[in-house]
């Protein structure tokens, strides 16, 4: 396939609005479009176009029971395809449009191959201007998942998407860099109440303030890995995500217990590599290690995340990384939750 790749300057000019034009009528065509979001690239699809469901997951070689997000441009939209409810609105007045995902019971215009054979369905509203002119000038939901191979690091640059896409998908709108770097927040509505599957922009902390402590309710598949044959109702709920070539193995321990620790294996394992600390680079001098942020920063954290694992992929010889386990306050919960589904939750206590 010949994809082609459309630079933006995501400037609002009417010339990119013709390009996202162009882009539109392609979607509704069933071709696929990849896009830029303020979380990660979505990798596009007509929502109402079984056939469309059906390529993205060829495109990214992705399981079929592993459900598509689908993108509305306003929240009215949601009406025609899902069962909304007060709490819904509640939501959406608070945080649409941006980093958060909704799963409700779907309406019949969705078809099985988006929802993974469930009867709920995942919609969100994206902040990301070009992604919101996409989907309104489509004119139909736009089914995305991230923009890159199934079991990668999601894709959070243009050089990211065409690496993994280019010659897959039939054009990629190659904007800007994400402003977040992680996927959107997850969360099933279930009477006055939610339970948060993916961890976000959107956080925890956030849900709470809203609806109040007792209204919120974290899966255990966001702190710890499930086994046994189950149908996932979120993205990167049953499948190895988020990974670099060489394992993980996350670190546990006393600051002083893990710096000893990476020290020793700089010495000992000639392979290893670290996610480190901006703070981190003058213990690190000649060895093979990534930044991901200032100590306490973990929305730099999170921005830098999937970059820095995608960069282990670029070095020569690396055989395993070492991480820290992240905070778990704020965004810090999405940035553990991430490596910890990179690392397949294998944790080394030292």
């Amino acid at each position: 396939m010949k994809t082609e790749i459309i630079p933006l300057h995501e400037d609002g000019s009417k010339e990119e609005e013709a390009i996202i034009a162009r882009g539109a009528e392609f979607i509704r065509e069933g071709k696929l479009v990849v896009f830029p979001t303020e979380t990660v690239y979505g990798l596009g699809g007509n929502a109402l176009d079984a056939e469309a469901a059906k390529k993205i997951y060829a495109a990214k070689g992705r399981p079929s029971d592993n459900p598509l997000i689908i993108h509305i441009a306003d929240i009215g939209d949601a009406e025609h395809y899902c069962e909304t409810s007060d709490l819904f609105y509640r939501l959406a007045c608070a945080f649409w449009p941006g980093p958060l995902t909704m799963i409700m019971k779907k309406k019949p215009c969705i078809p099985d191959s988006v929802t993974g054979g469930m009867d709920t369905v995942a919609v969100r509203l994206p902040s990301n201007p070009t992604a919101n002119t996409l989907i309104r000038l489509a004119g139909v939901p736009i089914a995305a998942p991230s923009a890159n191979l199934s079991g990668h690091p999601s894709p959070t640059t243009k050089e990211h998407v065409i690496f993994d896409l280019d010659g897959r998908v039939d054009m990629i709108l190659a904007g800007n860099p994400a402003d977040i770097g992680l996927e959107s927040t997850v969360i099933k509505l279930e009477d006055d109440r939610v339970i948060l599957l993916r961890p976000g922009g959107v956080t925890y902390e956030d849900l709470c303030t809203l609806l109040g402590k007792d209204h919120v309710t974290v899966d255990r598949i966001v702190l710890e890995k499930v086994t046994g044959d189950f149908k996932p109702i979120s993205p990167g709920m049953k499948y190895r995500h988020y990974a670099p070539k060489a394992p993980v193995i996350l670190l546990n321990g006393t600051e002083e217990a893990i710096l000893a620790a990476m020290k020793e294996k700089q010495k000992t394992e000639p392979g290893a590599a670290f996610l480190i600390y901006d703070e981190d680079k003058p213990d690190f001098e000649g060895c093979t290690a990534v930044t991901i942020g200032p100590r306490n920063d973990p929305a730099m954290q999170a921005h830098r995340l999937f970059a820095c694992l995608r960069a282990f992929d670029d070095m020569e010889n690396v055989t395993v990384i070492y991480a820290r386990i992240p905070g778990r306050e704020g965004i810090g919960l999405a940035v553990y939750n991430r490596l910890a589904k990179a690392a397949g939750f294998t944790v080394q206590d030292v």
